[in-house]
């Protein structure tokens, strides 16, 4: 596909990485971000004078030689004030009164948890070398080394079979499962690739950011428009206009046509098709399709705001379970699992001004409240957060004596706010669902019906933000070529 200018609608990590790939290739760039900032979930607010993060907490695999720092490197973002988590343990998982670390390093982390399940050495030990072949062939498409086969056999195998066939202790398959509110755990749908490459990623190292995620699309915005590229912001993409079979333009605010020889969408799947009137190409099961892709539930988060002396910090994330928790199908009805997660401390003190708990929630127990603007929601949807903050506290205050009482301030956010906000459908916190029963619909590919038309981001191939970035690429490959994105690993541009 030749094309000289490329029009890319959002400016979350997955259109300005795209964007930034494209710029640095000589196309004209031009971002459209319907909202007032960039940044999708990497974007931050401000409470006072102590800084939170929307959706980014942490990120996996970013020593030196490791996937996520060859892709930042490229992207110029090794700069940024990246810490470190604990080396010895990045990760606490409680299941009940039980606290188990994990540790940087497939073999630290055999390690430490063969100490707690001396019986289980061998399944740990299979588990890690599983992990890492995964990790280590993460780039091998890019590279011409394989043709994906690899990669999307394991988009076929039950994730949930793999830990159980692996592993026969229950309370370690818990265990191994406890840190993985990074992703849906669902049973009967999570592939064997989507659990398998995330969890490798952390193990191999794990960071925080000081300062917040937006650092990471302020810096991509930067440099794109350095390179002569657009980020433009208020800028709601309302048509995208078809004719002869191919894109050309986009209808901006209502009212300003915009050209361009190829269009990128990182918005859902669902979003996109929405977008397109009368197709001769994009042809009505298609679009049904896309419209009945299944999302992955959202998040619940109270963002607590710490009195001026704080808490202690911990540079760790700590995930806590109740002990009768299923992890791989939640009860909706109860609170079970929370992630605790310590903001950086913007002054360098070794007490924290802000701590975040997250927990899943469904569309459901919010839907009854999606028509209504935001802030006029009503008291019951003021008490439903309320209680559900409660709950959360509930369940991480033993672990974390003194923690209720550092309280000064707490803001909430359900799915609805990432609805409303951040447009993601039905406020899902890690795009469609995928389902190795069916990966052939559920992991899709770049490419619409329409040739000039691809879409990005986290509901395509993988989430988070390696998932995002590594998607990035295959979506411009479909533009410049593939010859064009092995160049970024085989001859060391940026690394």
């Amino acid at each position: 596909m030749k094309r000289n200018s490329v029009v890319i609608i959002g400016a979350g990590l997955g259109g300005l990485t795209c964007g930034y790939i494209l710029a640095k290739n000589g196309m004209k760039v031009t971002i459209l971000e319907r909202e007032t900032q960039v940044g999708g979930c990497l974007q931050t607010f401000r409470r006072g004078n102590v800084l939170f993060d929307t959706g980014f907490h942490y990120v996996g695999a970013l020593k030196e030689g490791e996937s996520l720092y060859t892709l930042f490197s490229y992207f110029d973002l090794m700069n940024l004030p990246w810490l470190q988590l604990d080396e010895t343990c990045f990760d606490e998982v409680m299941i009940g009164e039980d606290s188990y670390p994990f540790a940087s390093g497939h073999e630290n982390f055999v390690e430490t948890l063969s100490s707690y399940f001396p019986h289980e050495r061998e399944g740990l030990t299979k588990y890690t070398l599983f992990l890492k072949q995964v990790g280590d062939h993460i780039f091998d498409t890019f590279q011409g080394k394989n043709d994906g086969t690899f990669s999307n056999s394991l988009f076929a195998r039950s994730a949930y079979e793999f830990l159980k066939e692996t592993i026969h202790d229950p309370l370690l398959r818990k265990v191994l499962s406890g840190s993985s509110l990074k992703m849906e755990l669902n049973a009967s749908t999570l592939p064997l690739y989507t659990f398998a490459q995330i969890n490798d990623s952390f193990i191999r190292s794990a960071w925080r950011l000081q300062g917040g995620g937006s650092q990471i699309t302020d810096k991509l915005a930067e440099s794109i428009r350095l390179m002569g590229g657009e980020v433009r912001v208020g800028a709601t993409v309302t048509d995208i206009i078809e004719e002869d079979g191919e894109i050309k333009g986009v209808i901006v605010n209502g009212e300003e046509f915009l050209q361009g020889d190829c269009f990128i969408s990182s918005m859902h799947p669902s979003y996109t098709v929405s977008l397109v009137g009368e197709s001769k190409k994009m042809r009505r099961i298609y679009r049904n399709r896309m419209a009945g892709l299944e999302n992955t539930f959202g998040m619940f988060t109270a963002n607590i705001r710490l009195k001026p002396e704080g808490f202690p910090y911990l540079n760790r994330n700590l995930f806590v379970h109740e002990r009768n928790a299923d992890l791989w199908n939640v009860n909706w009805g109860r609170t079970e699992s929370v992630l605790v997660h310590f903001g950086v401390p913007e002054t360098g003190s070794d007490r924290a001004a802000c701590v975040d708990l997250l927990s899943p929630m469904s569309w459901k127990e919010v839907e009854k409240w999606k028509d209504f603007p935001v802030g006029r929601r009503g008291e019951d949807y003021v008490s439903f957060k309320e209680e559900k903050t409660e709950a959360c506290l509930k369940l991480v205050e033993k672990r974390l004596p003194g923690l209720r009482e550092a309280i000064d301030r707490i803001y909430t956010s359900t799915p609805l706010s990432y609805h409303s906000y951040i447009a993601t459908a039905e406020g899902c916190a890690y795009g469609i669902r995928k389902d190795y029963n069916n990966p052939m619909f559920t992991v899709l590919t770049p490419r619409t019906p329409i040739p000039n038309l691809l879409q990005t981001g986290q509901s395509l191939n993988l989430h988070g933000v390696l998932g995002v970035s590594m998607t990035s690429l295959f979506t411009c490959a479909e533009i410049i070529g593939m010859d064009k994105i092995m160049e970024i690993f085989n001859n060391n541009q940026a690394i």
